[in-house]
């Protein structure tokens, strides 16, 4: 329907509302319009209105009813016969029968465009190689739409581009970047977008350049860019845009995201690492590429790199420690207690009166005590070393709140690798003393006396504390923590029943940790004890347990030889070479450590420490042997027998690391 009927339904449509629907005129007046309706339409249209009409009984209804039908008829018939056009190119498009469609698309191309419409268009040209008839098509278009004209130069490019006319399909593609209207920046966003559905990120490229020098801005489109430079290898070229959009933004997060997505490449994070280097002595005072590169560098796990650049951006920006002190708190958590050390000590060194210094001198000593316990054998001179640092900073901060934490690790020491356990009691009463109105600082210390007092076999007092802390802690991990100390006391004891009751309640702890170790010792306590099997074997095997955790350890080795002897087809035999594995590396005796796991794979692949076994024995090669090559043949050999193992996702994790794979 054209403009003018369109005006003249809308004056009808107002004569209704005046005359309201009363009396003759209304009646006369639609009866006059009813017929011009039933004249105008077609005798489709007039089939419809009598068949809808019949049995109308008010004839002012019925001719209302006629006219309000036919309006509606005349308002969308021309909309329905576009949008039938449309819908019908789009049925024989699904169909494939292109021939259908060439035309349909056009004349629906012709009165509004439509990107989809367009593609489509274009995809049927190519398979039916009607490329004269589209050509003409095209210029037609070029000219006639001003406003999207340049999409249909491009798709002319196209055309030419696959008839193997590269030249003139190039021509094309810069008429089109040419034919934008001035300064319309969404379209030349919208032209990219195109050059980019059709794999042309080149001529994607040069649009949104050409964008930047028409609206005389430089930080247009970056991201955009950062995109299309990554998609096509240059990626000094992505990383200069994101650098550069991050200092404008000013956010890391944001930035960050984007490198995780795009520096894949072993190369590539090189090139970046280089890249904000030679920022960072270009623009000093710039911290942005200083903080980028801490985050990469962390990532990468290099924490002491990372602390020259934290250390320097301090001293200049003037942080007072605080961006150092988490870093040093990051390498802690990720056991790089070197680097840990170095960003403790700086700031004990540097800011000696800031609110800092008492954490700092504590978690100095702590990331120490960290890195010795970890060291095997642990050295007992290296222990009276800490506990001497510990008494210097009680000392020097007194014993208050602030240095609770550090009376608590100091009475451990004392207890666990001294074994001087008495003093480790007096220190932890000390403790509770001054810290009594903090609860959970005293709950600890109670855990605490309550391990002391196993280390001097005497488990009822052990759990008597254990129990205290659970009551005052319930579903806390405070309280989850109590009760699985409880357990594996009840453990040691021989209380299977009671100690497996326990465990089956956290095993549904929210702490994963905890529910882990619960599950293991209940599983352990399980296929060891019951109504077919004697208990005999399970209590000696935790009587020995218990002389590990008191630090028997010759005692126990002793006794786990001797019981491995006469239990070699007992279920519990896999569990005695485990036991002696783990205590070998913890005494430094890798080879002895080996040499057991090694028995668990020959002897025992199919029971529940196989997988165990390979896993450990691989991070002992890695690790202490420093043997990448049987590393890896371990780790790959635990992937392929064990699949489904727990360890599997780690396994391969450390594969490709050795392998030097870039995650």
């Amino acid at each position: 329907m054209d403009k003018n009927k369109n005006t003249w339904i809308s004056s009808l449509l107002i004569h209704i509302c005046v005359l309201n629907n009363s009396g003759k005129r209304v009646d006369n007046f639609l009866i006059h319009l009813s017929t011009e309706l039933m004249n105008y339409n077609s005798l489709k249209i007039k089939y419809i209105i009598i068949k809808m009409g019949a049995g109308k009984v008010c004839i002012t209804s019925y001719r209302l009813w006629i006219l309000l039908v036919g309006m509606t008829l005349l308002l969308v018939c021309t909309d329905s016969r576009a949008q039938s056009d449309a819908d019908l190119a789009d049925a024989y498009f699904q169909k494939g029968e292109c021939d259908k469609v060439i035309p349909l698309y056009q004349k629906v191309l012709r009165k509004d465009f439509n990107k989809i419409y367009l593609r489509r268009y274009m995809g049927c040209v190519v398979k039916l190689k009607s490329f004269d008839e589209a050509e003409k098509f095209f210029k037609r278009q070029q000219k006639s739409d001003e406003n999207t004209g340049y999409l249909y130069t491009l798709y002319w490019g196209r055309m030419l581009e696959q008839t193997g006319q590269a030249a003139s399909a190039a021509q094309k593609y810069q008429e089109s970047i040419a034919q934008i209207p001035t300064k319309d920046l969404n379209a030349y966003k919208e032209l990219a977008e195109e050059f980019r559905e059709i794999d042309n990120t080149e001529a994607a490229i040069n649009t949104l350049l050409k964008a930047r020098d028409v609206g005389k801005n430089e930080n247009l489109f970056k991201m955009e860019l950062a995109a299309l430079y990554a998609q096509t290898g240059k990626t000094e070229q992505m990383i200069e845009e994101l650098l550069s959009l991050g200092v404008a933004i000013q956010s890391k997060e944001v930035i960050q995201n984007y490198f995780q997505d795009f520096l894949r490449e072993e190369k590539d994070q090189a090139k970046f690492e280089k890249i904000l280097y030679e920022k960072i002595q270009r623009q000093p005072n710039e911290p942005f590429y200083a903080e980028m590169l801490i985050w990469f560098l962390t990532q990468k796990k290099q924490f002491s790199k990372a602390f020259i650049q934290e250390r320097a951006l301090d001293r200049r920006f003037k942080y007072n420690g605080t961006k150092v002190f988490d870093l040093g708190n990051l390498a802690l958590q990720n056991k790089d207690y070197t680097a840990a050390i170095q960003s403790f000590e700086y700031i004990v060194k540097d800011y000696p009166q800031g609110q800092l210094y008492p954490y700092s001198r504590r978690m100095m000593i702590v990331a120490r005590e960290e890195q010795v316990k970890n060291t095997f054998p642990v050295e007992i001179t290296s222990v009276r070393r800490l506990i001497e640092d510990y008494k210097k900073l009680l000392g020097e901060l007194g014993q208050n709140n602030r240095t609770l934490e550090a009376m608590r690790s100091m009475a451990n020491l004392y207890a666990f690798y001294l074994n001087e356990k008495d003093s480790a009691t007096v220190i932890l009463q000390n403790a509770v003393t001054i810290g009594r109105a903090e609860s959970d600082f005293v709950d600890k210390c109670k855990l605490d006396l309550g391990d002391i007092f196993l280390l001097k076999n005497e488990p009822w007092e052990s759990t008597l504390l254990y129990s205290q802390v659970e009551k005052s802690q319930k579903e806390t991990p405070l309280g989850y923590e109590a009760k699985l100390r409880n357990a594996r006391q009840f453990y040691y004891t021989g209380d299977f029943e009671l100690s497996k009751a326990l465990l089956d309640i956290l095993k549904m702890a929210t702490s994963r940790e905890i529910a882990n170790d619960a599950g293991a010792l209940s599983l352990l306590i399980q296929d060891n004890t019951g109504l077919d099997t004697s208990e005999d074997a399970m209590k000696e095997y935790a009587a020995i347990d218990l002389l590990l955790y008191q630090n028997q350890t010759q005692t126990a080795l002793d006794r786990l030889d001797r019981m491995f002897a006469s239990h070699k087809d007992h279920p519990l035999a896999d569990e005695i070479l485990w036991l002696k594995a783990r205590t070998y590396a913890k005494m430094g005796e890798n080879q002895k450590a080996v040499d057991n796991l090694q028995l668990i794979v020959d002897k025992f692949s199919t029971d529940i420490l196989g997988d165990d076994a390979l896993f450990m024995m691989a991070e002992l090669y890695q690790n202490r042997f420093k043997d990448k090559d049987k590393s890896m043949e371990l780790y790959q050999k635990l992937l392929e027998k064990y699949p489904a193992s727990i360890f599997a996702a780690d396994a391969r994790k450390r594969f490709r690391q050795l392998r030097g794979d870039t995650l």
